[in-house]
């Protein structure tokens, strides 16, 4: 499949008709669907558009759309022929030769299927006649013809070469999940195929099309089994990709095609056995999380990891970042964030996933368009493959192990405060010397990373879930929205292996009166014993968050808390969750450390597999609560 066109339809991007097409060749397509509108309110001709379009190395696929043609009176009909023959001298100039009809929407149509395809016959022998064709195409909310097997009825009934079919996978999937029948359809009658994906809701099908169409991989829909059928049915035609989308209409073009790009190519990769893309890494988990801070923020977040049992256990050779480890989590602080700088004074900025073949999984990221992260590296120094994720966190590809040439090696041991001297693992500090005598840290029941949260920009959290699922290789474990303080919270955690990232978004910028986290993050550690970890915590003076006493008491109304259980989670501020299944969920939280990073600590027992969503709006309240009387 990897020799097959991609093709893009302009009403997907924003901006004018040059921004859309410079956009469409930036991220690699082969072609454009051209919105009709698109050209309207363009200085450019048709002839000027084709010949900047084979400029950028675009041919033009498909020009849509093309309205109201079935089912019309005599004198409908007889004018719309009339706009037929101006659509086509205009396709003329532009150098394609398929034209997109839409089923008919107006109120006038007559529901005959005869008289629809005599119709569009009629359309289809003044096409012919230039060279072009009709792709018709059944919008699910079409006034008469709103099922693909409809449309298919009357292109079969209408017997002209010069008329198949368009293939939407939204009007297809928003109606059914059997696509079988396609199967059934010539190849040589499906003209074209058009591609998006679309979230769950239950609403009214035009609303769900306008406005909540995502590229695939962001949504629902059973795309791989879509295109798959229409393919086994011998379609050769581009995938192209249209999709409806407020916000993506309002974003960088540059950035929202080469999302687009990015969800083709693991697309094709879900239906032809990879298609030539490198697998997705095998058992991910989590290497390290890294933490920038102004020096000020800096003294702040190295009190926080002491109160919470981390260990200071190494110090970069040629950067200002210390390692800092409990269990096997693995904390760097980057001191290198000026202090004036309007970017947070302390902020999660960089994941370690470690992988069993990051030279592997460096070139799937490559291969599905992610940004490298420009870096200097030096002589002794890992070289760690690393890309830039949309909300620009970074990501570092691991070895799954610490030996020689492991990040950890960068790291020389130092003699920590508690007055401990703590090796950087088992790594000798640099070639032919020795590895220090290990010692323990004052630990507090810190066992692992649990899974790392980020917020997004709104405008571009579709675009995050996709690019971690496809360059990653993660699906989606939870999905939920937070009715927060200051609005909704929209929140996915996606995950493989021990590798879990949770990713937060919120409609509107929050105003600065609030005071709320603006955009947090957070590092959950996973404990055996939360109990435990708290008193371990409140006796080191950790900055614990304090939780409302109306919580618990409408814990022990919602879900019957043991007495006993309730009032050890009372006395240390620890929130409790239970699924279906009898599964639990206990976790505390420190306050905010600077203006965005906070952490968590989490006990699950039973087999819980969720991540405590229904605690996070009283979470949000007392976060906020501390920062108001701060």
């Amino acid at each position: 499949m990897t020799g097959r066109r991609r093709s893009i339809a302009t009403v997907c991007l924003s901006g004018a008709l040059e921004d859309k097409l410079a956009a469409a060749a930036h991220a690699g397509f082969d072609g454009v669907e051209l919105f009709a509108p698109d050209l309207v309110g363009s200085h450019l001709s048709p002839a000027q558009a084709r010949d900047l379009c084979a400029d950028l190395g675009l041919g033009i696929d498909l020009y849509q759309p093309f309205r109201d043609v079935e089912g019309a009176p005599p004198e409908l009909h007889a004018r719309t022929l009339r706009r037929a023959r101006h659509a086509f001298d205009v396709m003329a100039q532009l150098g394609t030769d398929t034209v997109l009809v839409c089923s008919s929407v107006a109120p006038w149509v007559i529901a005959d299927d005869d008289l629809a395809a005599a119709q569009l016959r009629d359309l289809a022998e003044e096409a012919a006649a230039r060279g072009l064709r009709i792709a018709y195409e059944a919008l699910a909310w079409g006034s008469v013809v709103s099922t693909w097997e409809h449309s298919w009825e009357i292109v079969r009934r209408a017997d002209h070469p010069a008329l198949g079919l368009c293939l939407d996978s939204f009007h297809v999937l928003s109606r059914t999940d059997d696509v079988a029948g396609i199967a059934g359809v010539p190849g040589e009658k499906i003209f074209y195929l058009q591609l998006a994906d679309a979230p769950s809701l239950d609403m009214d099908v035009l609303q769900w099309s306008r406005h909540h169409r995502l590229f695939p991989g962001q949504g629902s829909f059973d795309l791989p089994g879509f295109v798959g059928t229409v393919l086994a049915a011998g379609y050769a035609g581009p995938l192209s990709l249209e999709v409806f989308n407020d916000v993506f209409r309002q974003s960088v073009p540059a950035l929202t095609a080469v999302d687009a790009m990015r969800s083709l190519v693991d697309l094709e990769s879900k239906v032809d056995d990879g298609a030539g893309l490198t697998p997705a890494p095998t058992r991910p988990r989590p290497g390290f999380v890294e933490i920038e801070a102004s020096p000020g923020s800096a003294l702040r977040v190295r009190a926080a990891l002491r109160a919470l049992g981390f260990a200071r256990t190494g110090v970069h050779r040629s950067k200002p970042v210390e390692l800092w480890e409990q269990g096997t989590a693995a904390l760097l602080l980057n001191t290198s964030r000026p202090t004036a700088t309007p970017r947070p004074d302390a902020a999660i900025t960089a994941l370690g996933v470690a992988v069993e073949d990051p030279a592997g999984a460096a070139r799937r990221a490559e291969e599905l368009l992610a940004p490298p992260l420009p870096r200097v590296v030096g002589a002794r120094e890992a070289q760690l493959p690393a890309f830039i994720a949309p909300d620009g966190t970074a990501v570092f590809l691991c070895g799954p192990d610490d030996g020689p040439g492991g990040w950890r090696a960068d790291f020389a041991p130092v003699q920590d405060t508690d007055g401990a001297t703590v090796p950087a693992g088992d790594v000798p500090a640099a070639a032919g010397e020795p590895a220090p005598v290990p010692a323990r840290p004052a630990a507090v029941g810190l066992v692992a990373v649990d899974h790392v949260t980020l917020t997004q920009p709104f405008d571009r959290s579709d675009e995050a879930t996709l690019f971690f699922r496809s360059v990653l290789g993660l699906t989606v474990r939870d999905a939920a929205e937070v009715s927060g303080l200051f609005g909704l919270v929209r929140t996915t955690v996606l995950g493989a292996g021990d590798l879990a990232v949770g990713l937060n978004s919120s409609v509107l910028r929050r105003g600065s009166w609030a005071p709320g986290v603006p955009a947090p993050q957070s590092v959950t550690f996973r404990t055996d014993d939360v109990f435990a970890t708290a008193r371990a915590l409140r006796e080191r003076g950790a900055p614990l968050l304090r939780i409302p006493a109306n919580y618990y008491d409408d814990l022990a109304a919602r879900l019957d808390v043991d007495e006993g259980l309730l009032a050890a989670l009372r006395e240390h501020d620890v929130m409790y969750d239970r699924d279906a299944d009898g599964g639990e969920y206990l976790h505390l939280f420190t306050r905010v450390i600077g203006s965005q990073v906070f952490f968590e600590v989490a006990q699950r027992r039973g087999g819980y597999r969720g991540y405590g969503a229904a605690d996070a709006p009283v979470r949000m309240a007392a976060h906020a609560a501390v920062r108001t009387h701060a």
